[in-house]
């Protein structure tokens, strides 16, 4: 009864925001890339472009691109490879770049980790110099799925990963991993003293209190691609639900939302899952979708340029759109949904308000880069 509900639900809402036929505004295609993950705009107004394969690109005023040198090696396949890239807050200074990769194990094993390197001119070749891990999923297991890793600064510095289940389920409940997490460190990798399990202690003797436990910042989440910082400072992350039940949540410091003891979805094999109103223990979403969305990321816009302010924009690869969420406090509602005509990887804010968009793939291609600017 729960997925039929939630099925009526959601395609009453699809039926509603679909209805909007024209989209407000203007697509500029940029140029092709092969399965593009994500990008981040450098102060000058080039952009870095990070495909799944492993490359970096930088890509200048004339959609021209150029390979970066000296990132870490990725292990591809499934949705394993080449993840996020961010600029330090001070990048003008000091040149850092941080990564999101899934790397290689023992035996077969496999976890993302964080990297951050300085852009440099280095032979002629732009390269990523001084390259250090300092962040890693804890522990590497088996598998290529739900890896999570998008990375974002917030206004005080603090660098925020999330941290996907690897389709184990239990680990989101378990504090000796880091997995099924959000997480909020400083941006060298360290532990914020004011992180709310700095103190955490388990109630068995035998385990190592001092281990991953600090990273945390809330729990209980599945496969969290998207992740921003609002106008107000506080953290948000979209989640893929299992089958059903996408969420957008308003990350809280110790939250625990629930998966996978609850969700507003099911097991892929049938078996139901208690969902949210069952269990008032757990941190309910703000936004649950059933059809589900798929997201690739999320941002929440800044600018003036659409009348968008404040407003969180989800790229949608099921729902090959681009959808805009209304937040208020701790809530939030859809508004419109643009329908793109191809699976949508990311969508990113420029400089002057005008909007990126990657695509994930289409009939004619891996996946373009747009521009959407007001028409």
């Amino acid at each position: 009864m729960k997925r039929i509900m939630a099925t009526l639900l959601g395609l009453g809402l699809i039926a509603c925001v679909q209805a909007q036929s024209d989209n407000p505004f203007d697509v500029e295609v940029i140029v092709d890339f092969h399965e593009p993950w994500a990008l981040a705009f450098l102060p000058d107004g080039r952009m870095l472009v990070t495909e799944k394969k492993g490359v970096l690109y930088l890509l200048d005023d004339n959609g021209r691109k150029f390979t970066v040198w000296g990132t870490p090696d990725v292990d591809y396949g499934g949705q394993g490879g080449f993840g996020d890239v961010a600029l330090h807050p001070d990048f003008e200074n000091n040149g850092l770049v941080y990564l999101s990769y899934a790397e290689a194990g023992v035996g077969g094993t496999r976890g993302a980790a964080v990297a951050r390197g300085q852009l440099r001119e280095i032979n002629g070749r732009d390269t990523l110099a001084d390259m250090e891990v300092i962040w890693r999923q804890y522990p590497k297991v088996l598998g290529r799925g739900h890896y999570g890793h998008r990375i974002v600064f917030d206004d005080d510095g603090y660098l925020w990963i999330s941290s996907g289940d690897r389709q184990k389920f239990t680990p989101a409940q378990d504090m000796q991993s880091n997995i099924g997490k959000v997480l909020r460190l400083n941006d060298d990798g360290s532990i914020p003293a004011d992180n709310p399990f700095v103190n955490y202690r388990s109630q068995d003797p035998l385990v190592d209190s001092t281990g991953v436990f600090g990273e945390v910042w809330s729990m209980g989440h599945r496969n969290p691609l998207g992740l921003a910082i609002d106008l107000d400072g506080h953290a948000w992350d979209m989640e893929m639900g299992p089958e059903g039940g996408d969420e957008l949540n308003r990350v809280v410091r110790g939250g625990n939302y629930g998966y996978p003891v609850v969700s507003n979805g099911d097991h892929y094999d049938g078996r139901e899952i208690p969902n949210h109103d069952t269990d008032d223990s757990f941190i309910k979403p703000a936004i649950w979708w059933t059809p589900v969305v798929s997201p690739g990321n999320m941002i929440v816009y800044k600018g003036d340029r659409f009348g968008w302010r404040g407003n969180a924009l989800i790229a949608g690869m099921s729902a090959r759109a681009i959808v805009r969420v209304e937040l208020d406090g701790d809530e939030a509602r859809e508004v419109e949904r643009y329908d793109m005509g191809a699976r949508i990887r990311g969508v990113f804010e420029a400089a002057d308000g005008s909007l990126y968009v990657l695509e994930d793939e289409r009939a004619d291609s891996e996946g373009r880069l747009l521009r959407l600017t007001p028409k």
